[in-house]
């Protein structure tokens, strides 16, 4: 816990570090490895929010190698005033999807599909038909190269000839860790610097509340580290 680490009880807006949530949660002495934190930070000084990985090697933590998933944009041109549409992936279609569906609702629908699955994708953007919702394959399907998802207009209405379609903004690939370090297992506590071969004791933050637009934008955390560490985070948003 943290009064096992001199943290006193707080919250995110009483001094508490910005990107954390309600005080008490659980985190854990930690050492981190010099040589890798200076891998991905030069000058040695790796920030609070940091996302870590456990170098199975060593026993010691290192900065998330990160990982590159699949985003495709569903976007929908026309400026229909009714009506729905499907998107089709692994041979599934989805249920209709209004003209007008925020990112939620569209991830309710792709999410339905035996072919997805609950937890495989996130969106943002949108609502439609006015912007586009970015579609980030994770889960069993992060670090993949997936098929391109299609479209069926058909169902939508008003507008000037109104359709819908999809386009990868972002191919899949396979996890750019190695050793431990393509595994998500916490935040880094505290700003911390480090020298070559002088390891550094830290905390991992690995239970609670993250605001997860407060991580610092150098921290390595994206859409893989958030399904690999909802189990034990709730992760949120300022304002949200």
């Amino acid at each position: 816990m943290y009064s096992d680490l001199g943290v006193t009880k707080t919250t995110r807006r009483a001094g508490g570090p910005s990107w954390a949530g309600e005080f008490p949660v659980d985190c854990a002495p930690i050492t981190l490895d010099a040589d890798a934190v200076l891998a991905v930070y030069p000058d040695g000084n790796i920030p609070s929010g940091a996302t870590l990985a456990l170098v199975t090697a060593t026993g010691r933590y290192a900065p998330y190698g990160g990982s590159t998933e699949e985003v495709q944009s569903v976007a929908i041109t026309g400026t229909p005033t009714g009506g729905t549409y499907t998107l089709t992936f692994g041979g599934q279609t989805t249920a209709a999807i209004p003209y007008n569906a925020t990112a939620a609702q569209v991830r309710t629908a792709l999410e339905a599909l035996s072919s997805i699955g609950a937890g495989n994708v996130t969106t943002t953007g949108g609502p439609h038909p006015g912007s586009a919702v970015a579609v980030t394959f994770t889960g069993t399907l992060a670090n993949t190269d997936v098929a391109q998802m299609t479209a069926n207009s058909a169902g939508l209405t008003g507008g000037s000839t109104p359709t819908v379609g999809v386009s990868t903004t972002t191919a899949g690939a396979a996890d750019l860790g190695s050793g431990g370090t393509q595994t998500a297992k916490g935040f880094l506590l505290g700003d911390k610097q480090v020298r070559a071969g002088r390891h550094v004791d830290g905390a991992l933050y690995y239970r609670g509340r993250v605001y997860e637009d407060l991580l610092p934008s150098n921290g390595g955390f994206d859409a893989q580290a958030r399904v690999e560490l909802t189990p034990n985070i709730y992760f949120d948003k300022v304002g949200a």
